[in-house]
């Protein structure tokens, strides 16, 4: 039994991990000097071609986002940030196959951001997956112990795991009262989470 359990794919921006990226690489960390500090107030600076990927994103236009995408990552392959905003885009198209071997790609090259593991296992999920959904949360979790979308879409899953199990003993007597009981608390438990998010 499929049912629809993690929501939580997450959108986030990968600034963090790119920022220590570019710090391994050499590059200058931003400035932590506060504005009041650094003289007279200056524009904002124009948004960067990662910055607008994930606003097309954001926006849903996602065949827009894929092609900025694409295009960028002809010329920087390892851009972690952009990687991921794609694999979004073709996670959101329906592209299923596709964003499965991109999240996938990307835990090979960046074991250590919890967000493509989050979002793989939020697609192995809905195909039905869970093993292997709990074992990419719980290799999210180690990554970032701290990553609450991660622990979040993990309480879900086990709740969805629950529920197929009962699911499963209820077929193998259906007159059993305490597992209809059970199977439901399980799904109603499960609708009020979805209509809380």
């Amino acid at each position: 039994m499929t049912t629809h359990l993690l929501s939580h794919l997450a959108v986030v921006v990968l600034l963090a991990a790119c920022a220590a990226s570019a710090s391994a690489q050499g590059s200058a960390p931003a400035s932590s000097v506060p504005s009041t500090l650094t003289g007279p107030a200056q524009e904002p600076p124009a948004a960067t071609e990662a910055q607008q990927i994930e606003q097309l994103v954001r926006a849903r236009a996602f065949d827009a986002a894929l092609a900025r995408a694409d295009a960028l990552l002809a010329r920087n392959p390892r851009n972690a940030q952009v990687r991921f905003l794609r694999a979004v885009a073709l996670t959101e198209t329906g592209k299923r196959a596709e964003a499965v071997a991109a999240f996938e790609a990307m835990n090979s090259d960046f074991p250590e951001l919890p967000e493509p593991y989050n979002n793989l296992a939020v697609l192995h999920a809905a195909a039905g997956r869970y093993d292997l959904a709990r074992s990419l949360l719980l290799r999210a979790i180690e990554v970032a112990p701290n990553y609450i979308t991660a622990q979040e879409n993990l309480g879900d899953l086990h709740l969805a795991m629950a529920a197929d199990v009962y699911a499963r003993a209820l077929a193998l007597d259906p007159n059993n009262a305490a597992l209809k009981a059970k199977l439901q608390a399980a799904r109603d438990t499960s609708a009020r989470l979805r209509a809380a998010r």
